[in-house]
């Protein structure tokens, strides 16, 4: 029985695939298989159920997925511990961004960590959902995550660093350009500009519509927020977006964006595999972001 064999296996039981977690690390199925079989012979039981659609861990499987776990992060902090000590707090911070979280969340945070930790060096990694930056923590290769706050997952835990009101933006020429706000229910019959629908974002709005009974109508696309503001100040549609920092100023330029105070606020912050298991540097980035969201959020 290997490390590495203790996490492949718990990554395969976290993704209920072989294959996928084959496609994750570069190599074969039957590669991955070894490893399981290899913990299945040295320990003398089945740890997987095959399934129609990939595998599930057996009550042992399930034993020794939370021990390994368990195990595995500790080994993590203890090898962080030592490089520490070892280069005195220097080393790396790697962060799991989407495309606009840089820009509206973390650029007065980076200069202010980077002018007091030079010797730190920050790794940013643009990520396709939320679920795919919560494999990479479980899995070690990523220490903070950014993310849309969601319904809890394990091994996973997340904090709210803010709480985004929900704006309807659209062109300056609009005809509901000079509303200083409006109803939800005031929408039902306006086409909207798309958010990604498998993203979280996207997923909280829809919730928050269905709280009051609210349907929007969709005819375009878009992968992300920015995105969304472009084509609606360029006026070819209309877009509801959270309110993420360093949105043109209201009422200046084409961009008009109208508060929409009755749908649930979007919450966004941190997700890590473990607060205490941090290393120093990774949480000095995560604080100092928070920390400049709180300050943001006061004025």
């Amino acid at each position: 029985m290997t490390l590495d064999d203790l996490r492949v296996f718990v990554a395969v039981c976290r993704a209920g695939s072989l294959s996928s977690v084959a496609r994750d690390l570069g190599c074969t199925q039957s590669a991955v298989s070894q490893h399981v079989k290899r913990l299945e012979r040295e320990i003398g039981v089945a740890l997987l159920e095959r399934q129609p659609r990939g595998v599930i861990p057996t009550q042992a499987g399930r034993i020794l997925e939370a021990a390994a776990a368990e195990g595995i992060t500790g080994l993590d902090l203890a090898v962080r511990q030592l490089r520490d000590l070892l280069d005195g707090h220097s080393g790396y911070v790697r962060v799991a961004t989407g495309a606009t979280t840089v820009r509206h969340f973390m650029s007065d945070a980076v200069v202010s960590f980077r002018r007091r930790h030079p010797e730190v060096n920050l790794e940013f990694r643009t990520v396709s959902s939320g679920r795919s930056s919560f494999d990479a923590l479980a899995d070690g290769t990523l220490d903070l995550a950014w993310v849309t706050i969601g319904p809890p997952v394990r091994g996973i835990e997340q904090r709210t660093i803010a709480e985004l009101p929900w704006l309807l933006a659209v062109r300056a020429d609009d005809p509901l350009a000079e509303r200083p706000d409006l109803d939800p229910a005031e929408l039902l019959d306006i086409r909207l500009i798309r958010l990604p629908p498998n993203s979280t974002s996207a997923a909280h709005l829809y919730a928050a519509c269905d709280e009051l009974g609210v349907r929007f109508a969709y005819d375009t696309s878009v992968a992300d927020w920015d995105t969304a503001l472009l084509l609606a100040e360029l006026g070819v549609g209309r877009a509801v977006v959270p309110a993420v920092p360093g949105l043109p100023v209201p009422r200046e330029g084409e961009l008009r964006l109208i508060p929409l105070p009755g749908l649930r606020p979007l919450p966004v912050g941190w997700a890590v595999r473990r607060w205490d298991a941090l290393s120093p540097p990774a949480r000095a980035f995560a604080d100092t972001v928070a920390q400049f969201r709180g300050s943001a959020a006061a004025r």
